[in-house]
């Protein structure tokens, strides 16, 4: 299965209600591809439709009827080597999203494009600001990405940033979810769905090459990032960094309360593993970079997933495009993870023949 090609289809019209997919759970062995069929890219690429359709059911009821309004610009600065629009999005029609563009001054006529999204560590405040301010544990990665000339987005996530509304942050997360639950909605379902819309804004904007769009994330942002390139073929290149491990393993290590509330989707275990979320990128381009002493990637479940993966890239002769890695620290980015990050970066998204202008 050593095809180059690929198909890349717009998964994300749903039907609205999520009993109708729900319902189509069961049904799944009755279409005759309820097994990945390998053998043929093109059986392979509807399988995975389908599946990503019941992935997006698991999420609750999500707005995909709400047409975003304009975005509006609240300000511009300039930085060093770039400029930064601060931005108001009409993501859900539930509540306006703050985002932040960094374009950077050299750059390819059509750049490439990254989503950055913010991870949680009980830092309710910072939210996409953490695109400049990193975290102690994870260098700022917005002089990378202006130095490799990549256009970026971040958004507040759900309860994070600008959106978080009450002082304990934690208690608005948790408010937020039994809220949500409440109404037939799943806060991580909004949380994916934003960013998903967002993906919408940075494809909209004509300094982007849209065949050329990375989404990246550590610890929840890395979540996010390979629940999103599991759901949303536009993204091109997966970069996540510290959260990647089989929800069994999670279970069997006793360390549930490890991830926030957002983490949990309600009867996902009875539909998919994380190694079958993480198929749905298959074959594009992964990377996933993990440490040996993180407690919310114990190794076995990090090596489960690295090996169905591994299988999956080698059956379509794509075992290049995959890099699933455990480091001898903690939920951490050591600088060998950078170099690595960034030398993927530059493969897959900025293109070393490609001239910045």
């Amino acid at each position: 299965m050593a095809e180059d090609r690929y198909e890349v289809i717009d998964d994300r019209e749903m039907p609205e209600r999520r009993e109708f997919i729900l319902s189509s759970l069961a049904g799944v062995a009755a279409t005759g591809v309820d097994v990945p069929p390998t053998q043929s890219p093109r059986r392979y690429a509807a399988w995975q439709r389908q599946r990503r359709q019941q992935l997006w059911g698991l999420l609750g009821d999500l707005p995909w009827n709400h047409k975003p309004g304009p975005p509006k610009l609240r300000r511009t600065e300039k930085g060093p080597g770039y400029t930064l629009e601060h931005l108001e999005l009409d993501l859900n029609g539930i509540e306006k999203v703050p985002a932040i563009l960094l374009i950077p001054d050299r750059r390819q006529p059509k750049a490439p494009g990254m989503l950055y999204i913010h991870w949680h560590g009980g830092n309710y405040p910072t939210g996409k600001e953490e695109l400049f301010t990193g975290r102690k544990v994870l260098a700022p990665y917005a002089p990378t990405l202006v130095e490799k000339g990549i256009v970026t987005l971040a958004i507040d996530s759900w309860c994070f940033g600008e959106r978080k509304r009450v002082e304990d942050g934690r208690q608005g997360e948790w408010d937020a979810f039994k809220k949500m639950i409440w109404q037939g909605q799943v806060l991580f379902g909004m949380m994916l769905f934003d960013e998903s819309r967002a993906l919408d804004y940075l494809l909209s904007r004509p300094e982007v090459d849209p065949e050329r769009i990375g989404v990246f994330g550590m610890s929840m942002g890395a979540t996010k990032a390979w629940w999103l390139a599991a759901l949303d073929t536009r993204v091109r290149l997966c970069l996540d960094l510290c959260c990647l491990t089989d929800f069994d393993e999670l279970i069997k290590a006793e360390n549930l309360k490890g991830h926030g509330i957002y983490y949990y989707v309600p009867s996902l275990l009875k539909h998919f593993s994380t190694a079958e979320i993480n198929e749905l990128i298959v074959p594009r381009p992964r990377i996933s970079l993990n440490g040996r002493k993180d407690s919310l990637t114990p190794v076995r479940g990090v090596e489960k997933v690295r090996d169905y993966l591994t299988n999956r890239y080698q059956q379509y002769g794509k075992s290049d495009d995959l890099l699933v890695e455990l480091f001898d620290g903690a939920h951490e980015e050591l600088p060998e993870m950078r170099r690595l990050n960034e030398l993927w970066i530059d493969r897959h998204l900025v293109g070393k023949s490609q001239k910045i202008g």
